[in-house]
């Protein structure tokens, strides 16, 4: 029987780089995927369901920071940051946005290797979704798409933050104050009336009957619960 070789993704634009990263964490028994720029290193993780992901800051079509903070909309994956010595900045904000680890250019191989090992073993049994889909509704969190019957539903960027923020937590009770904390920032946790808004659009937009809501339930007093009858 063939040991397992765990799927890690490799996002860099520098063909040298990934050549080097193959060579070296297949060599340390790792089935190595590449990609060039960031929006496709988005699918490829949607698409292969990597076990960890090696991602530079660097790349042409979008900030690698930009990359994972869209990846960590849906996925838990580990993730290593590829950096350079002068970024210290740049490292502090991808580690705040959910990085596991970095290592600096030029890093050695072998470190490189033992410290993805490490993260691999860290981390929690995957269960991202990369669509969630209920009813005749399906949330897209690679392209920031919603469809409800197969055709794109347009939300304000604020519907979508509050849509993806339930969708997360589906199923399960999440108090204003946690929305309004985590969408609107620790001094907004007294603004209900912003979530009795947005809710309401929601609502309009993605319920059959507005004013019999089968998704977005209301908890009195409480918060709101996404419901799902169809989770695939």
């Amino acid at each position: 029987m063939n040991p397992h070789r765990p799927r890690v993704l490799i996002i860099d634009d520098e063909v040298q780089i990934r050549s080097l990263l193959r060579v070296t964490l297949e060599g340390a028994g790792f089935e190595i995927h590449e990609a060039d720029h960031g929006g496709l290193g988005l699918s490829e993780a949607a698409n292969l369901h990597p076990e960890g992901v090696v991602l530079d800051l660097g790349l042409p079509d979008m900030d690698g920071k930009e990359v994972l903070r869209r990846l960590r909309e849906w996925s838990q994956v580990p993730v290593l940051v590829l950096t350079v010595r002068d970024s210290e900045k740049d490292t502090i904000a991808a580690l705040n946005l959910g990085a596991d680890d970095y290592l600096t250019k030029p890093f050695r191989g072998l470190e490189l290797a033992a410290r993805l090992r490490a993260l691999l073993r860290r981390a929690q049994p995957a269960t991202d979704k990369a669509a969630v889909r209920f009813g005749d509704i399906e949330i897209d969190f690679v392209a920031h798409i919603v469809r409800r019957g197969g055709k794109e539903v347009k939300l304000t960027a604020k519907e979508y933050d509050l849509l993806r923020y339930l969708a997360v937590h589906r199923d399960r009770v999440v108090t204003h104050q946690q929305i309004l904390r985590e969408l609107w920032g620790p001094n907004a946790e007294k603004n209900t009336h912003y979530l009795w808004v947005y809710i309401a659009q929601l609502r309009q937009k993605l319920e059959n009957d507005p004013h019999e809501p089968k998704f977005f339930q209301t908890e009195s007093g409480i918060g709101y619960r996404l419901k799902l009858d169809e989770d695939i």
